[in-house]
């Protein structure tokens, strides 16, 4: 079987959990028989499939399915082609109204007509994927008219390989000492950002937030008054090259969102056996559970109390590090990588006479 896996405009989308998520579909997808194609285009790019479109009438590569992991124009256009010629679509929603508010200047505004612009976009699916049961729930609300089936993102074990031989470099480089409250994406509002630095504020820990963040236009008021002018303890890295000094330097992951899909760094975190701090939010209560792989906070007091116990309580830190990495190995590209091939070829036959 030959399978579209399309990320549309993936250069930009290369640091965003976006572009992870899909990379991790297709090293996934390399463990199974399903021969993967990253372009829908005949010739491999738009421009391409435009010519052959002048000359011979088909844009389009040929395929079996085709994923796409975007909503923009290039994958309407996929989506349409794919109803035409009777090829299985699949759309994974790593976008919802709701985690787009709070993310960029303006998002909140955009958010509204977004669920209006997805519902009718996601319908077009023979099958929509989504990272959780949450997300499920969410977009079926909206409503979607399609089966809508949730799959893990995954972690990427093998990625953060060698994690520990980072820590002193990048303690080093960003001068971070004793107990490293941290967190790793992008800064957003979204992700608890003032509650991350108002926690800074209110305690004596060194926390560090590794991940780039906009400074121009786009950039909104709330991201541009924290990073340019941070508490004396918090350190906004921007983006760096090698992940693994993130969880290498770090010693508490701390992650006070307020809507996720899933959260690939929290999976990330625990697969590197890091005592993880959440907002207790609907998402979460699926994946982990208090006490055992990591503590759930709802106010910003309980969250200090939490901190504090981890900083009195080694012990507990490993605890629940420990039992958080056997929670990311259920999580492992090997599973989602046979998920995600018996979709492909359920699709697929189903559309076979």
């Amino acid at each position: 079987m030959q399978a579209l896996n399309y990320l549309e405009l993936a250069g930009k989308l290369d640091r965003s959990g976006i572009g992870t998520a899909v990379e991790q579909q297709r090293r996934a997808l390399a463990e199974t028989d399903v021969d993967v194609r990253t372009s829908p285009w005949a010739g491999g790019d738009p421009v391409s499939g435009l010519r052959r479109a002048v000359t011979d009438g088909d844009a389009f590569a040929d395929f079996d399915l085709a994923h796409c992991n975007m909503i923009g124009p290039g994958t309407v256009a996929v989506a349409r082609y794919a109803r035409r010629n009777g090829v299985p679509l699949v759309l994974h929603s790593h976008v919802t109204s709701e985690d787009f508010a709070e993310s960029f200047r303006g998002s909140t505004y955009l958010a509204d007509p977004l669920r209006r612009y997805l519902q009718w976009f996601y319908s077009l699916a023979d099958l929509v994927l989504c990272p959780s049961e949450y997300t499920k729930q969410t977009i079926g609300s909206y409503p979607v008219d399609a089966p809508i089936r949730p799959i893990s993102n995954g972690v990427d074990l093998e990625s953060l390989d060698g994690y520990e031989d980072c820590r002193q470099e990048y303690r080093d480089r960003f001068d971070l000492e004793g107990m490293v409250v941290f967190s790793v994406g992008n800064v957003f509002e979204r992700k608890g950002l003032t509650t991350f630095c108002r926690l800074a504020q209110e305690t004596d820990y060194d926390f560090a937030w590794f991940g780039p963040y906009d400074t121009g236009p786009q950039a909104s008021q709330t991201v541009r008054e924290w990073t340019q002018d941070p508490p004396e303890n918090v350190t906004f890295t921007g983006w760096i090259d090698d992940k693994r000094g993130a969880f290498g330097a770090g010693d508490v992951y701390l992650f006070p969102t307020k809507a996720e899909n899933q959260g690939i760094a929290v999976l990330e975190a625990m697969a590197c056996r890091k005592a993880v701090v959440l907002r207790d939010i609907p998402v979460f209560e699926e994946f982990y559970t208090h006490g055992e792989d990591c503590l759930k906070c709802e106010t910003r007091a309980e969250f200090r109390e939490a901190l504090a116990e981890l900083a009195a309580n080694p012990d507990l830190r490993e605890r629940l590090g420990e039992n958080a990495r056997e929670t990311a190995e259920r999580h492992a590209l090997g599973r989602v990588g046979q998920e995600l091939k018996g979709i492909y070829h359920d699709l697929v036959d189903d559309t076979t006479y």
